[in-house]
């Protein structure tokens, strides 16, 4: 799965994907008159400005990066004049950031300029598509992300009266917000931008398990149930009646109210296609999520046949596999047998969780022989809660916050116990914990030599590739012991190579729900349970799913490059630390970095 944003929430992510920084075209730039150096200042304060201002104007990212400031502050991120005032910050922030411009940058500072450039340009083109439109769905609403901020375990603290009183002014303003998702969604009816059935009829049940009757009943009571000890018996007895008030005077009423509009009202325009291209201007729309995505200049078309080649490859590596345990049969045969064979479940929810755990150990040994550069945050394993367990993905990752207060948080999923395999244990801990998201994510947060906007950044193909290359790393790091738990690396690198067939075939070809799911079963050992979720997965999310194989191949790639040029200098320590040493970047700022650390080490 993807590493969580630091925002948690799929349905705030069109609204905050526009903090991003805008950029005009280059030749647009003012000619530089000062020196590099001072330039160098002057941007370097540029950026700490910038990101000062975003949080601000962003308080949850604040909450998420465990900046307290403004935890009494919610915005109405789905109001036509936030998308206003998100618009005009951003294009503020690019006059400024014109005015210095790039001349005679090099190294970090001119690293980070083109990346505030690229993530501009692409937050302002893609303004053209309304993404608005579709604040709901069944990966995410407002619902499942304040249930997941007010339920007491989340990045929202409930450790001081402070604290509960930020919730309070924060809860009390759901109404509003929900108001302007039905608004949006109403523009989306009249424009014909509405979600597809498939969808929408997951959501009505989420928002049934989260309404009740008694505020005492649902999941915001939490913090109530766990008020601190210390605090004075005015302060509980103030702060339990007035959360009383905001859940069942506030809270409850507005999420029936859009609950009741999504099955009343909502649900009867929803349309029964299933894939992006079918919107208006569809087409167009999709190609920019996939170059948004991927950060490169792949089609649809390009992203599709190198989905179906790796496909056909690693199905090879598979068969060896077969002819490793004897295995009489087709690959088909072999995906039932481990889909279905009793040997590959867990006994209980305590036992799964109880193995998780139990691979850090493990894997740590490995790690000093393959990586110099550690992060300092720790990591915990939660099971994923229940009221989205249904529809989240096998395993997620929540990075910690930037004090280390809270540590990164590694989801695994344990809905549907026998759907959990046990040799998809060791490579999905690889790609959610250790090396994966954990190491990348908690490390950039924790590199201070970098502007915050590229710490707390980062796009979805370098870290959902390096969560993918991650996994490939098992064997030198000490699993992988068995050729089950091989299988395991090998259908889990499938099911990426997998999802470039069928996000290209949902959204650019035609493809219907049923069809991407039986070809998930047809050519891997997915469960039917995770081939539905996956893919109205990425019928939510069109284009998310790309990242992962695009993202792993040119990391991969720019390793074979390595190991080629530098032969027994190879170290595999040096190779990792300089991809992970920047932070995430597009991946042809990525390549460009790489060539020039192999030109230095060849000198």
């Amino acid at each position: 799965m993807a590493a969580k944003s630091t925002l948690l929430c799929a349905a705030l992510a069109a609204a905050l994907a526009s903090f991003a920084t805008p950029a005009l075209r280059a030749a647009d730039a003012p000619m530089a008159t000062a020196p590099a150096t001072d330039k160098a200042a002057q941007l370097a304060k540029f950026y700490a400005d910038y990101w000062e201002a975003t949080l601000k104007f962003n308080p949850l990212q604040a909450t998420f990066q465990g900046d307290d400031r403004y935890n009494d502050q919610l915005p109405d991120f789905y109001s036509a004049e936030f998308r206003k005032q998100s618009h005009d910050f951003t294009v503020d922030w690019l006059n400024r950031a014109q005015a210095i411009g790039s001349d005679g940058l090099t190294g970090q500072d001119l690293i980070s300029y083109e990346i505030f450039v690229h993530d501009a340009k692409e937050s302002l083109e893609g303004e053209q598509y309304p993404d608005w439109m579709l604040p709901v769905d069944q990966m995410g609403s407002i619902a499942t992300f304040a249930a997941q901020l007010g339920n007491g375990t989340g990045a929202q603290p409930f450790k001081t009266v402070k604290d509960y009183d930020n919730w309070l002014a924060r809860g009390n303003r759901i109404p509003v917000l929900v108001d302007s998702i039905i608004a949006d969604m109403q523009a989306g009816i009249a424009a014909g931008v509405v979600q597809p059935k498939a969808l929408m009829v997951k959501v009505v049940p989420q928002y049934d398990a989260i309404i009740k009757d008694k505020p005492e009943d649902t999941l915001f009571w939490g913090p109530v149930a766990n008020m601190p000890k210390d605090f004075s018996a005015a302060d509980k007895a103030r702060l339990t009646d007035a959360y009383r008030a905001m859940i069942g005077d506030q809270m409850m009423p507005a999420f029936r109210k859009l609950r009741d509009f999504i099955a009343n009202d909502y649900l009867p325009k929803t349309r029964d296609s299933v894939g992006l291209n079918q919107l208006p201007n569809g087409d167009a729309w999709y190609a920019y999520k996939v170059r948004a995505t991927t950060t490169t200049d792949l089609t649809p078309a390009q992203i599709h046949q190198i989905g179906l080649d790796e496909v056909a490859r690693i199905h090879g590596e598979i068969r060896e596999v077969m002819q490793q345990v004897g295995f009489k049969g087709s690959l088909q045969d072999f995906f039932q047998f481990m889909r279905s064979d009793k040997q590959f479940q867990f006994k209980s929810e305590d036992a799964l969780l109880a193995y998780y755990r139990g691979l850090e150990a493990k894997i740590m040994q490995g790690v000093p022989a393959q990586f110099s550069l550690l992060p300092k945050a720790g990591f915990e394993i939660r099971p994923v809660e229940a009221f989205r367990a249904e529809s989240a993905a096998g395993g997620e990752y929540q990075s910690p916050s930037e004090d280390g207060s809270r540590p990164g948080i590694f989801y695994v999923n344990t809905y549907d116990l026998p759907s959990r395999k046990t040799w998809d244990a060791e490579d999905l801990f690889l790609h959610e914990a250790i090396p994966g998201h954990h190491f990348q994510l908690a490390l950039q947060q924790e590199l201070k030599g970098l502007p915050a906007f590229r710490r707390f950044g980062g796009n979805t193909a370098y870290v959902e590739g390096w969560g993918l290359y991650a996994e490939s790393l098992g064997k030198d790091l000490g699993v992988y012991e068995t050729p089950y738990d091989l299988f395991g690396y090998y259908q889990n690198e499938l099911w990426r190579a997998i999802r470039l067939v069928t996000d290209t075939g949902l959204h650019s070809k035609g493809w219907t729900r049923e069809q991407v799911i039986k070809y998930m079963l047809d050519n891997s050992a997915a469960s039917e349970t995770d081939a539905t979720a996956e893919a109205e997965r990425y019928i939510a999310w069109p284009s998310q799913a790309t990242a992962y194989k695009i993202g792993e191949l040119k990391i991969q790639e720019l390793k074979k490059k390595a190991k080629a040029q530098l032969g027994d200098k190879f170290d595999p320590r040096e190779f990792h630390a300089e991809i992970l040493k920047d932070g995430s970047l597009p991946l042809s700022v990525l390549e460009d970095k790489v060539d020039r650390w192999l030109a230095t080490k060849q000198q």
